[in-house]
C-alpha cells in the first residue's frame, strides 16, 4: 500500500473540527468514470503538506472541481485511485478520527458519519479487471491498517461495510456503492471483509532449515593452505605433527587443503599440550 497525506483543509467539513471515536470503516466509490486522484484531491498553498511535492504526485486538476475548497457538503477521510504517473495510491484527506460527511442520514435517523471512517475508491468504467484488482487490494490494505489502528474486528457485524449496506442498516443515504461494482469483478463485501481479516492475521514464522547450508560468502572469505609449504611458519610445527601422527592426511598426496581457522585452533591446543 502507498499512503499519502493531503488533508482537505479548505473543505467546510474539515473546518468543523468535530471528532468521533471510530467504530468501523465504510467503503464508498465515486460513481463517476474518472480513476484519477487529482479529480478529488488537490493541495492548497499554505495548507497541509509540501504543495509542490503533492502536486507532482497528484497532478493538476485544471477544472478546479476538487474537494479541497469551501461550499461542498461532502468530505471523506481518504481516496484510492491513480496518481499522475498512473500508479495506485491511497490519500488521507481528513484525520482518521474527524467526523466526515460521507454517509448522509439513514432511514433510522442515524448516520455512519458519527461512527465510521470513510474512503472513496475512484471508479473507472467498471470493466477493467486489472484496475479493479489493484484498487481492491489497496482498499483491503487501507482498511486493515485502520482496523489495526483502532482495534476493530473486520468480521464483526457492522464494522466494515459499504455505503449500500449502510443504507440497508438505516445509517446511510440510498446509494448503490460498492455493490454495483464489486460483483462485476467477482467480489462481494463478504469477500472484502475476509480479505481484510486475512491481511490482519499474524504471519507464520518460517520453518527453520533442518540442514542449513554454509554461507557461500563466508566460505569465499576463508583462507586455505593447499600444501604444507603454504602453511605459515607459526602454524607449521603443529600441522607437521598432525601429518606425522596420521591425524591429517589431506585429500591427495601432498594436498592438505587446511583452513587458517583449523590451523589456529590446532596450534592453540598443541601449545596447551593437548596434542601430545
Amino acid at each position: 500500500m502507498k499512503l499519502i497525506r493531503c488533508l482537505l483543509t479548505e473543505n467546510d467539513c474539515y473546518r468543523t473540527k468535530r471528532t468521533i471515536q471510530p467504530k468501523g470503516v465504510m467503503v464508498h466509490s465515486t460513481g463517476a468514470d474518472n480513476p484519477n486522484l487529482r479529480r478529488y484531491v488537490q493541495p492548497v498553498k499554505g495548507g497541509d503538506g509540501d504543495y509542490a511535492a503533492l502536486m507532482a504526485l497528484l497532478g493538476w486538476n485544471k477544472n478546479g472541481n476538487h474537494w479541497n475548497r469551501p461550499g461542498l457538503d461532502v468530505c471523506v477521510h481518504g481516496f484510492i485511485g491513480r496518481l499522475a504517473d498512473g500508479s495506485i495510491a491511497s490519500v488521507q484527506t481528513l484525520p482518521w478520527n474527524h467526523r466526515g460527511w460521507h454517509a448522509g442520514t439513514g432511514t433510522s435517523g442515524g448516520s455512519a458519519n458519527n461512527t465510521h471512517i470513510s474512503f472513496e475508491i475512484c471508479e473507472d468504467a467498471l470493466t477493467d479487471p486489472a484496475y479493479f484488482k489493484t484498487v481492491y487490494r489497496e482498499a483491503v490494505e487501507l482498511t486493515a491498517l485502520l482496523c489495526k489502528e483502532y482495534g476493530l474486528n473486520p468480521l464483526a457485524d457492522g464494522v466494515v461495510i459499504c455505503h449500500s449496506e449502510g443504507y440497508r442498516r438505516g445509517i446511510a443515504s440510498g446509494h448503490a456503492d460498492v455493490e454495483h461494482w464489486f460483483p462485476r469483478q467477482g467480489k462481494s463485501m463478504d469477500d472484502f471483509r475476509r480479505d481484510v481479516a486475512a491481511a490482519l492475521a499474524p504471519k507464520p514464522e518460517p520453518e527453520p532449515d533442518p540442514d542449513p547450508k554454509p554461507d557461500p560468502e563466508e566460505d569465499d572469505e576463508m583462507t586455505y593452505y593447499k600444501t604444507l609449504d603454504e602453511v605459515p611458519e607459526y602454524y607449521r610445527p603443529t600441522v607437521e605433527k598432525l601429518v606425522e601422527a596420521g591425524a591429517l592426511k589431506g585429500t591427495a598426496e601432498d594436498v592438505l587443503n587446511v583452513s587458517e581457522d583449523f590451523c589456529r585452533t590446532m596450534t592453540v591446543l598443541d601449545r596447551m599440550g593437548k596434542l601430545d
